[in-house]
């Protein structure tokens, strides 16, 4: 693939060419897109957040967070799509939790390092 030279020269780097090309790899920036979109929602962060620490049923999820059973798997849905969480039955229950992957662990910290940056900013405001 040629590239154009940009309009203004700045002393183009060696990774300058790696970067150009990787921005032509627009199906990976969509998947990060999608997994974005999943976490642009505070219930299904909350979910989420709850599903990194422990494994748990729609009924339990819902208790927890004061929501409909229906309400609940309606957020699971998207999140399991996305392999972000994962589940198993065990006769007629069905138990989600965390996936295994780099993906979400980056995510989980992700969320409790902004929720502590939040904390520590709400609480130097009092």
């Amino acid at each position: 693939m040629t590239h154009t030279k940009l309009p203004h020269h700045h002393g183009e780097k060696q990774e300058t060419a790696f970067i150009r090309e990787q921005l032509n790899h627009v199906d990976d920036f969509q998947t990060v897109a999608d997994v974005f979109k999943q976490l642009g929602d505070t219930t299904r962060i909350r979910i989420f957040w709850l599903l990194c620490h422990c494994e748990e049923c729609v009924l339990n999820i819902s208790a927890m967070l004061n929501m409909s059973s229906p309400a609940v798997s309606h957020h699971l849905r998207p999140l399991k799509n996305s392999g972000l969480i994962v589940c198993r039955r065990e006769g007629k229950e069905v138990y989600y939790r965390a996936a295994d992957t780099e993906q979400s662990r980056l995510l989980h910290q992700m969320i409790e390092q902004v929720m502590e940056i939040t904390c520590l900013n709400n609480s130097n405001q009092h």
